[in-house]
């Protein structure tokens, strides 16, 4: 893989790239606080299609903004899903009268940061639901069991019929229905020659030379098997049509297919092969479905669609549209007119540009959310501050911004390396927020916003579980300080804990025993419950962090790291060492140590 950049790291490269796309393109709008791409043609009166996700997957998903396809794209750090905070603002700057509809593709960190946005949107009065698109077969039901498939590039398919929906003014439920079939009706697998390579980071392992990985990741995830001796061209894709189509292939005969079937071909370029190399590619994709099975695709769409950053491989989706047609109970012909309709989404093949009206309903309506959205922020409420807390916090976050090198190390070794950044992020933010308020501290409750805030500037799983959890938490809080004649101490602090606690397990199935940030997270809350002690409770956490060394990943990107024995399964769960670290230095604090 290249490790030269013209980037020494990934600072101001999305902004960079999302200010030129816009330029590009007179009909998107940028908001850069929040890297939100909009549709500045988007009428109230169609439903609202929003997706996004980490950088890095460009021109997804920004690249597909445009009438018949996304409404807005929402985008978040490099490989880490975007902030909630980031999805409000998305869902304000192309309101609807229909509905929302958040197109989320299968990783914890979106599953988790997009399903806060719609808890949030549904609080405030919106109409919002979401789509999950995850349509890889590599891995099979068995690997994938407790997460679900993968979302790649075939989640474009699904974007384009769902926006084409909308532009033709179908009803939000039906619109909703034909892009849940996406995952019923695709299937997607994905070959590489090696990882990408992100701007700024050490690189963790490569493939070797005479050598490719079928069913690769687009984050850097280890695939399904390396095959050695590198085979012919025409053999990669025998085999890769083979995990698609094989009707006896129990664990991964996601879709039926018959050579009868309207059936439609996507092959997306991970960012780093050749044109000339990648369309070589597509056309042996075209001749073997041809030969070995007898299907001809409808349609083709082939290019640089949804990419790992400089990654050298390709991924090949099938869709069955005749599938898709019985189960939505309408002509196979207005399907395929869906995926026919114009769009000036400036990434979509083969995409038309016409002149843009821009909706001035619409600007009047995203002026108003915002401003209710800035007044509701402006509010200020709760006990005093206690004295102990901002010290407490300034200690915890200066022990896990020391922690960090540990932090991205392990994170390395079990993925992208980004958990280390996201924990640096988040203490960053919480120290310039209590640095401007220590003087004058405002009360408990604003305070404690203003880091749920920090919190869910940052992307990525860890973020998410975080946010929700200080959001929860928060809101418990608030309920129980209400009553002024009750003392705001541990008892009062540790139930609203537990009742965070239970909200928090309300969007994640891990627990105990599945090396996630929860292995610290439930037994330090427990503890402090049953207990009502500080230093007992974190001394639980760091013990239950340490034993995430011992534990088998199953959720998130570490799912996907064989390593049976070797180095990988002799370290802790990164977001799990790291809430033990942060906790641990808030006792510190609070003792003023």
């Amino acid at each position: 893989m290249s490790r030269k950049h013209f980037f020494p790291n990934p600072e101001g490269v999305v902004l960079h790239m999302l200010n030129s796309l816009v330029a590009r393109n007179t009909h998107l709008a940028l908001d850069p606080t929040n890297r939100v791409v909009y549709n500045l043609s988007h009428p109230p009166n169609q439903v609202t299609i929003i997706s996004g996700g980490g950088s890095g997957h460009e021109p997804a998903w920004s690249g597909f903004v445009g009438d018949g396809m996304l409404s807005a794209a929402v985008c978040g750090d490099i490989f880490a899903s975007p902030s909630t905070k980031q999805i409000m603002a998305g869902i304000r700057n192309v309101p609807s009268n229909e509905g929302v509809i958040l197109c989320i593709t299968n990783y914890t960190g979106d599953m988790l940061h997009f399903g806060l946005a719609r808890e949030k949107g549904q609080a405030l009065g919106y109409k919002v639901d979401v789509v999950c698109m995850a349509e890889d077969a590599a891995l099979g039901r068995a690997k994938s069991e407790k997460v679900g498939r993968r979302g790649l590039a075939g989640n474009l398919l699904v974007i384009k019929l769902i926006g084409a929906a909308s532009a033709k003014g179908w009803a939000f439920e039906r619109c909703r229905k034909i892009g849940e079939l996406g995952n019923g009706q695709l299937v997607t697998i994905g070959t590489s020659l090696d990882h990408c390579h992100v701007p700024g980071r050490d690189a963790f392992e490569s493939v070797k030379d005479d050598a490719c990985v079928l069913g690769m990741g687009i984050h850097n995830e280890p695939g399904l098997r390396t095959i050695s001796p590198m085979p012919s061209p025409q053999d990669i894709i025998k085999e890769m049509l083979r995990y698609l189509l094989d009707p006896s292939d129990k664990d991964r005969a996601f879709v039926p297919f018959s050579p009868s079937d309207n059936v439609v071909l996507l092959a997306n370029n991970f960012g780093g092969l050749s044109g000339l190399e990648f369309d070589a590619m597509v056309n042996i994709t075209l001749e073997t479905l041809a030969s070995d099975w007898s299907i001809k695709p409808t349609r083709i769409y082939a290019g640089v669609l949804e990419t790992s950053l400089n990654g050298q491989g390709f991924s090949i989706t099938l869709g069955n549209m005749t599938g898709m047609a019985k189960d939505m109970d309408i002509p196979v012909d207005e399907v395929i007119a869906l995926l026919d309709a114009p769009t000036n989404a400036p990434a979509w093949p083969k995409n038309g540009f016409k002149s843009t009206t821009v909706s001035q309903e619409t600007a009047d309506l995203r002026d108003k959310a915002n401003a209710a959205f800035n007044n509701a922020s402006n509010a200020h409420k709760g006990p005093s501050t206690p004295r102990t807390l901002i010290p407490a916090l300034r200690t915890a976050c200066k022990a896990a911004l020391a922690a960090e090198p540990d932090i991205t190390q392990y994170d390395l070794q079990m993925g992208d390396g980004d958990c280390g950044e996201a924990v640096a992020g988040v203490c960053k933010s919480i120290l310039t927020n209590i640095d401007a308020v220590e003087s004058n501290p405002p009360a408990l409750i604003t305070l404690l916003e203003s880091i749920a805030e920090n919190v869910e500037d940052v992307g990525g799983s860890l973020g998410a579980i975080l946010s929700i959890l200080v959001t929860a938490f928060t809101n418990a809080l608030s309920r129980a300080t209400a009553d002024e004649s009750r003392p705001l101490d541990i008892g009062t602090v540790a139930g609203a804990a537990v009742a965070a606690l239970a909200n928090l397990k309300n969007y994640t199935s891990a627990r105990e025993g599945d090396r996630t940030v929860m292995d610290v997270l439930i037994p330090f809350i427990n503890s402090l419950n049953e207990t009502r002690d500080l230093g007992r409770a974190v001394k639980v956490a760091e013990e239950s962090a340490a034993r995430t060394s011992e534990m088998k990943a199953k959720f998130g990107r570490a799912t996907y790291v064989g390593d049976e024995g070797g180095e990988r399964s002799r370290i802790p769960d990164p977001g799990a060492y790291a809430a033990g670290v942060w906790l641990s230095g808030l006792e510190r604090g609070y003792k003023g140590e």
